[in-house]
């Protein structure tokens, strides 16, 4: 016997008209959030739509708005370390919206970035969030020109652009007043290459909060660099740390391990304190490191909402918004997070 598969009827806006009783020109306003209507009425018409399970057609709605309801996200962390959580962010926030993003890796190659953005442009994306490895640096391609409009989110643009970056010399005031706040006096940084911006920043703010005469020590992003600033601090006669502020979770990783092997007790004789919340590391580390989140999920949300909005033609005023950080304290330093 032939089996013939069964046909799923679609719903239609008629149908959704039909149930809530209005015409079809106000349900598709209702459901657009347009028009002049009665606050009943637009929610009728949502919720017969749910009941329904009424889908609007991609295409149709681009053809009507002139929009592809997609947004591209350009990159060239191809690690991912910084970009996917951004992502998740502007993927939260866009999907409520009807639109989808799309991710091109470029690594730092020029060809390869305006061959991604040539595509992008072809697929008639409603706008494009450059992402990067580090906030100081830009792609290697030109998006000052393009006929949709561009959000820098962790990587540096023009001075004309809306840029999103995470606040990192509050991150590092919260992580050394934690420590100060534990009884802590003798706070060294371990951090990474002074040629990058937020290692500056943050090294900057730890002065400030610790006191100019807090050592600060600079080396590469490594777990080997934290062994090697360990074995520096602890040799001699000089008087040793009791709080370690570390650049990022990888030389807080090494720190830590480094004072086990002395004999070194984290954190009944040293706290050390991470930074960028990197999970995988963070939640391996033993004991479970304390790390300033760089809450690159908000960061990744604010800026999708913001490509939004410009898409939608709506004024967005230029120029850097810093997002806050958040220390999550785990045991690595002590004492018990607030609420």
């Amino acid at each position: 016997m032939e089996l013939q598969a069964k046909k799923v009827e679609r719903i239609r806006i008629y149908d959704v008209a039909l149930a809530a009783g209005v015409s079809v020109a106000t349900a598709s306003k209702a459901l657009n959030d347009t028009g002049r209507m009665a606050p009943e009425t637009r929610d009728r018409v949502k919720r017969a739509a749910v009941e329904l399970g009424f889908r609007p057609n991609a295409m149709a709605r681009g053809l009507l708005s002139k929009r592809s309801f997609t947004v591209g996200l350009l990159t060239n962390d191809t690690y991912g370390r910084f970009t996917l959580p951004l992502m998740a962010g502007i993927s939260e926030a866009l999907v409520d919206h009807g639109v989808s993003v799309f991710l091109c890796t470029i690594e730092d190659d020029p060809t390869l970035a305006k061959i991604h953005v040539d595509a992008m442009l072809d697929k008639q994306v409603d706008g494009i969030i450059a992402s990067g490895k580090r906030i100081d640096r830009r792609l290697p391609v030109d998006m000052t020109h393009l006929p949709v409009p561009v959000v820098y989110a962790f990587t540096d643009g023009p001075d004309d652009s809306v840029r999103f970056v995470s606040d990192d010399a509050q991150g590092s005031r919260d992580a050394a007043q934690w420590m100060i706040g534990l009884g802590r006096k003798r706070l060294v940084h371990v951090t990474g290459p002074t040629s990058f911006a937020s290692v500056q920043a943050r090294a900057e703010a730890f002065s400030d909060t610790a006191g100019s005469g807090a050592k600060i020590l600079h080396g590469t992003w490594s777990e080997a660099w934290g062994h090697e600033a360990v074995a520096q601090l602890w040799g001699g006669d000089r008087p040793r740390p009791d709080g370690i502020f570390c650049g990022n979770d990888q030389i807080a990783r090494g720190v830590v391990d480094a004072l086990r092997e002395r004999g070194v007790d984290v954190p009944r004789d040293v706290s050390v304190v991470g930074f960028d919340n990197w999970e995988i590391v963070a939640a391996a580390t033993r004991p479970p490191l304390t790390s300033v989140d760089m809450n690159l999920k908000a960061l990744g949300r604010e800026a999708g909402l913001t490509v939004l909005a410009m898409a939608e033609g709506k004024q967005v005023e230029p120029g850097i918004r810093k997002l806050p950080c958040r220390l999550i304290v785990r045991q690595s330093c002590g004492g018990v997070a607030a609420d």
